[in-house]
């Protein structure tokens, strides 16, 4: 759903970049806490921060298909908010969005603005909402996370579209009827929001499987343990701290870095090559009739439509460029991370989470 330059007027796309970078500012705020962790466990969150903005990089490579002619690809606010919480989770989809505008030309540079408020703030407080909603009523168990996981990453997809809609209802640079994108752009989101959800969901569960502890919305299901003792329920006596090894998140860390330079060095090859679904409504509703008018500040980038300029082969190019923009956008997201977390005040630090 990135937005290229000349469907948004110029007044909107200003505006547009203003309440971006206040949302970014107010999450570089809010990250600080979430960056902390708690009992010494700031140390491993920053990286992982990174890493899920590398793997949410590498997962939007992969266009399914939704419908005849259309396919879709991952937003990813919901996956960051529920891993990382949602203002680091703001931070996550900022840094793709601008390794992918600047590097791979890859949504307008004058649409920046609109691109992270619609797909990055709009989904991510959209699922982290509705995500805590549903785990007040659904049982407090992984299969509870799950469950509230993919319901909460399914319906943010549409609400990005709505929001990208009212964007378009303000500044488009086209006279479509306003009721026709809305149905248009909702018709073909809500399924490849069922991909969403389904992307998010499996990650989440993973994840939950092997380290519930890293799972930043369930962080909650780490309650004390249980035992009937003379009729009465009374906490059992909690075991020795595991060891700072035992506790460390490399092995999920350096497992879920492999898994993105495959995705986006391999399997990114096979991905479908039909129009998403901003591009397909675009192109069928004639929104996108002046976009040809502006030519992408970066067209000319040696990975500009995510290939490497000068390599012969389509598979080594693209491979090549995924594997470069991962490592990118895990340096980049991992270096800011650590930037924020380090600048927290005096009153941040400590068992405060």
């Amino acid at each position: 759903m990135h937005v290229p330059d000349g469907f948004i007027n110029a007044p909107v796309s200003a505006a547009a970049g203003v309440a971006a970078a206040g949302a970014v500012a107010l999450s570089l705020r809010g990250a600080r806490k979430e960056l902390g962790g708690a009992e010494g466990d700031g140390e491993r969150v920053a990286p992982l921060a990174g890493l899920v903005a590398a793997f949410v990089f590498a997962v939007q490579m992969l266009n399914f298909p939704v419908a005849a002619g259309t396919s879709g690809h991952l937003l990813g606010g919901a996956l960051a908010a529920i891993l990382v919480g949602p203002w680091t989770g703001v931070l996550c989809i900022a840094v793709v969005l601008l390794t992918q505008g600047v590097l791979f030309a890859d949504g307008g540079l004058t649409a920046l603005g609109v691109n992270i408020t619609v797909m990055g703030v709009v989904t991510v407080v959209t699922a982290h909402f509705l995500f805590r909603g549903l785990r007040l009523v659904l049982p407090r168990t992984r299969g509870g996370v799950t469950a509230a996981t993919f319901v909460a990453a399914l319906v943010s997809v549409p609400a990005s579209a709505a929001a990208f809609t009212l964007v378009y209802a303000i500044g488009g640079t086209t006279d479509v009827p306003v009721g026709t994108v809305l149905t248009a752009m909702l018709g073909v989101h809500v399924l490849i929001g069922v991909g969403e959800a389904v992307i998010t969901a499996l990650t989440v569960g993973a994840v939950l499987a092997v380290r519930p502890d890293l799972v930043h919305g369930a962080r909650d299901l780490a309650v004390p343990l249980k035992l009937r003792v003379g009729g009465e329920l009374v906490d059992a006596t909690p075991a020795a701290p595991a060891p700072a090894a035992a506790r460390s998140p490399r092995k999920v860390w350096l497992g879920g870095l492999a898994t993105a330079l495959v995705l986006a060095g391999v399997v990114s090859f096979y991905a479908s090559a039909s129009p998403d679904g901003l591009e397909k409504v675009a192109a069928d509703q004639g929104i996108d009739a002046k976009a040809d008018q502006y030519e992408h500040a970066t067209a000319d980038s040696p990975l500009a439509d995510y290939g490497v300029q000068g390599i012969g082969s389509e598979r080594l190019s693209g491979g090549l460029a995924g594997v470069i923009g991962v490592g990118v956008t895990l340096a980049v997201g991992t270096g800011a991370f650590w930037a924020v977390r380090r600048r927290r005040r005096p009153a941040d630090t400590g068992a405060r989470v």
